[in-house]
């Protein structure tokens, strides 16, 4: 419908605006049903064989980290086939790029199987084409619902930005959860959103980082929060923002749309479809191929309210302090991977707390020819000095690596030269760790909601720990070192290894000089809560 030369949603866009949006999302009125995780999944052949291996554990849970990006695309199409009643997902980002439609696909063969499937997915970083898997809710076995919607559904930047801007207090709350659960009996976990650059098959962009497949009891506490976000009042149905439900037409035509793709990946030589038939890596994990490590782990997440939860409003979880206490029981090392790096003055005092314990405090973040957000970059910059002055180590991931091992890529992959971290790990006395999707600044820890586990395994830290060690080789990252200038003041200096000579550089390495020139104005604004 046209009104003029504007579209229909340009005008409840522009009501809604002027309106004052008020704090709840367009569609909260809008008729739901709450739901829940299958009551009993040891109906289910996952849940009989991990309930018993459960109890044979002793209540502890199994997992397996997956750090190779490819497998982490191959396990989720592995774990949909295997669904039998329910299957739920919880991202961030859910693009419909190559590996998104084939996980799409999968998903919409799942529901003809009649397994029952939700889908919740946040708004905030939604882009033109990501908005077609909104066509599975005419699936009756199919039911998607959207965190925080916008209340413009198009894609048009200077729209989004207008609504932003009128409703910051609102928008600027995402959900930044990554989860997948199969019958309530396995799941999956970490940072990884779903698309080509998570999953490291783009020669253009690679985001390395980490899931945990996870099976026993954690998974019905996973199951848990789901349903919390699920039946969130924040939680929109699909058919509300659209004005209907999703018609058999547009369904029918995503069909074929994702079959015409699958055809299109064969002709291009790229058989995803093979890959994932072979089995691995799900079969072998299932099988104790590939076996798991039993452990009691606990659960941190923010409640879907976090904000009113922080201000007190109303009681609920958050994970914040969890973390921050699991940080400071750190005896004698602390090693951190985050893409962004923006500790604010909690988590300077914390770092400042660990070293005067003489606690070996090493982080690996990106570099600023690595990073994909100069905004998260120009925040970073400013603590950089403090943190080395404090006695902190502090790596710089290279955007080509001399060395692919602990990458998650393969050596063809690594050697485009986009490699970007996306990892948040936490490694506490290469004894426990924490892995999940919060990153260690402000935004994580104020904006929005995360979620993760907090696993009791010298087993599993020492793993991470070992790939930490590879990647922070002088010949994948730069360490950051201070020196005099020559008004006595301390600067910053680069070192890493190019082929077999150690390098120095007293210029931020980076892209070009225009990079650094954007970055340096960035960090001129008052923007640190924001990042």
């Amino acid at each position: 419908m046209m009104i003029g030369r504007f579209h229909f949603s340009h005008v409840v866009l522009i009501v809604a605006v002027l309106s004052g949006c008020a704090s709840l999302p367009p569609g909260t009125d809008f008729p739901k049903i709450a739901s829940s995780a299958l009551s009993h999944p040891e109906e289910t052949r996952l849940g009989r064989q991990f309930d018993n291996t459960g109890r044979q554990q002793g209540g502890n849970s199994g997992f397996r980290i997956v750090p190779v990006g490819a497998d982490g695309f191959l396990i989720r199409m592995q774990m949909i086939n295997a669904a039998e009643r329910t299957l739920d997902l919880q991202y961030f980002i859910f693009r419909e790029d190559k590996t998104g439609q084939l996980l799409t696909e999968a998903v919409l063969h799942a529901a003809d199987r009649g397994v029952r499937v939700r889908v919740l997915i946040d708004d905030g970083e939604t882009v033109a084409g990501d908005d077609q898997i909104t066509a599975l809710d005419a699936h009756p076995s199919v039911e998607i619902r959207v965190f925080n919607p916008f209340a413009y559904r198009g894609h048009s930047k200077l729209f989004r930005a207008m609504e932003f801007m009128f409703n910051a207090s609102r928008l600027d709350y995402r959900m930044h959860n990554k989860l997948l659960v199969v019958d309530n009996a396995i799941a999956l976990i970490g940072g990884r959103n779903i698309g080509d650059q998570f999953f490291q098959i783009d020669p253009e962009s690679q985001f390395a980082d980490d899931d945990v497949f996870a099976a026993g009891p954690i998974a019905q506490r996973l199951s848990s929060t789901f349903d919390e976000y699920w039946n969130s009042a924040l939680s929109i149905p699909a058919e509300a923002l659209s004005g209907q439900k999703s018609s058999n037409a547009a369904l029918d035509e995503l069909r074929e749309v994702l079959h015409e793709h699958d055809q299109q990946l064969k002709t291009d030589g790229i058989d995803y479809v093979r890959r994932v038939a072979t089995g691995e890596p799900f079969d072998r994990i299932i099988s104790g191929g590939l076996p798991l490590i039993w452990a009691h782990a606990e659960l941190v997440y923010d409640s879907p309210d976090k904000k009113k939860v922080e201000n007190g409003a109303m009681m609920g979880s958050l994970m914040q302090q969890a973390v921050a206490n699991a940080t400071n029981s750190v005896q004698s090392e602390l090693l951190m991977v985050t893409p962004y790096l923006i500790p604010g003055d909690e988590g300077m005092q914390l770092f400042k707390d660990l070293r005067q314990r003489n606690v070996r405090v090493r982080i690996l973040t990106n570099s600023l020819e690595s990073s994909p957000m100069l905004l998260a970059q120009s925040g970073y910059i400013h603590y950089r000095v403090p943190l080395l002055e404090n006695g902190v180590e502090l790596y710089e991931i290279r955007s080509l690596l001399g060395n692919a091992r602990g990458s998650g890529e393969t050596a063809a992959i690594s050697r485009y030269g986009n490699y970007s971290l996306h990892a948040k790990l936490f490694v506490f006395d290469r004894q426990r760790l924490f892995i999940g999707s919060m990153n260690f600044d402000q935004r994580s820890m104020h904006l929005n909601t995360e979620f993760g586990l907090i696993i009791d395994s010298p087993a599993l830290a020492q793993q991470v720990a070992a790939r930490f060690e590879a990647m922070v080789q002088p010949v994948n990252s730069y360490r950051l070192a201070l020196r005099p200038n020559s008004e006595g003041d301390p600067s910053l200096m680069w070192q890493t290894q190019e082929g077999a000579k150690v390098v120095e550089y007293d210029t931020e390495p980076a892209r070009s000089d225009w990079q650094r020139i954007k970055v340096n104005i960035l960090s001129l604004l008052p923007l640190d809560d924001e990042l």
